[in-house]
């Protein structure tokens, strides 16, 4: 089989994952809230709400698939009644109802990114002030040397969690003027190519997929300002090589990984096809272990985490200062919106890789009003 008839076979294999999905996502949907459950056991069970999270990342799926703007002008209405209801007008930041969600300082700043980036997708605005450095933003934003003694303590022991926590910083230095923002970002960049391992690429400490997750944390970051990754070939072939001899056991780490590969690909490897199929098969593999029988996928290879916010750090690892866990399911073997969310994108990748158009995923996604 040549490298084209390979890459079109696992692509076959791809779509079939998706069977049942539209279905399983429009059955997180709640009409009188205008928000997402996390899980089936989220709705079912009548113990949780619908998240901010869980929600921006439903309606993320919609508008990937080409089925938000078709959506009744009701629905959209209540999506965006559904966040702009969270914000608070305190601090400008958007809160779910769980007092612990707030003392996650990366729940409290991905919450953000996604209630203001939805609501501007839809063409809304929010009711108050976004953070900035003298209202509503963490402490360490209050000064460019304030900013880099945070960025200096931040823990790297755990690649993904620690570059998470250095990636979450990213919304609010978006919202600074340029002029503003350089400083800031001078610390971070400055940082980040002093503490990079030279060898591999990579950030901090852990696991190979740990790594990879964290690289991928900051490629974002990167992304985000404009900025390439130093050492990019380096870190490229040290993604490609965990791939071949890791077992991916967490969604993200399928996503995070094949995302770096796709992005940096182009850049640093132009032309270079030798990696592609092997990649795109290992990633449908890794895929096909976290679907489940509802139509959905999960973020755990037999189960839901039930409360992503800490699901980073798996047993056996350790990372200080975790936050309070945020449960929004029962941790079933089911679908969750996060995995959700993650495999959609993967879909998206595999067929960048492959250098072939990706084709509208079929299903029903119309909301219910």
């Amino acid at each position: 089989m040549d490298g084209g008839a390979e890459n079109a076979f696992w692509l076959r294999e791809l779509e079939t994952l998706f069977d049942g999905f539209a279905d399983w996502l429009r059955g997180q949907y709640d009409p009188k809230s205008g928000g997402f459950f996390y899980a089936r056991s989220s709705k079912a069970s009548g113990r949780f709400s619908p998240d901010i999270e869980s929600t921006a990342q439903a309606i993320h799926i919609l508008d990937r698939v080409g089925a938000l703007d078709g959506q009744s002008d009701l629905v959209k209405e209540r999506f965006v009644c559904f966040f702009q209801k969270r914000q608070d007008p305190e601090t400008g930041c958007f809160y779910d109802a769980d007092p612990r969600m707030r003392k996650d300082e990366v729940m409290v700043a991905r919450a953000l990114g996604y209630a203001t980036g939805v609501l501007t997708r839809l063409g809304a605005g929010w009711p108050y002030p976004s953070p900035n450095p003298r209202r509503g933003a963490p402490a360490w934003m209050r000064s460019p040397e304030a900013f880099g003694r945070w960025v200096r303590d931040v823990d790297l022991s755990h690649s993904w969690r620690g570059c998470d926590r250095l990636s979450c910083s990213a919304v609010y230095l978006a919202a600074l003027a340029p002029q503003e923002r350089a400083p800031y970002l001078e610390a971070m960049f400055a940082y980040l190519e002093r503490v990079q391992d030279a060898a591999t690429g990579f950030w901090g400490g852990g696991s190979g997929y740990v790594r990879v997750s964290g690289a991928f944390k900051l490629h974002t970051f990167y992304a985000r300002f404009g900025e390439p990754v130093p050492r990019a070939a380096r870190l490229l072939d040290s993604v490609v090589d965990v791939v071949r001899d890791e077992a991916a056991t967490d969604m993200c780490y399928v996503r995070n990984a094949v995302h770096l590969v796709a992005s940096l690909g182009p850049t640093v490897r132009p032309g270079r096809t030798a990696d592609v199929g092997e990649l795109i098969a290992k990633t449908v593999r890794h895929l096909r272990a976290f679907k489940r029988d509802d139509g959905g996928f999960s973020r755990e290879m037999h189960r839901s985490v039930p409360a992503p916010n800490v699901a980073q750090v798996k047993e056996g690892e350790t990372y200080p200062d975790m936050p309070e866990p945020v449960v929004l399911g029962e941790g079933a073997a089911e679908g969750d919106m996060n995995a959700g969310t993650q495999a959609v994108l993967v879909r998206r990748l595999c067929y960048r890789l492959a250098g072939v158009p990706e084709p509208p995923l079929p299903g029903d996604w119309q909301l219910e009003e």
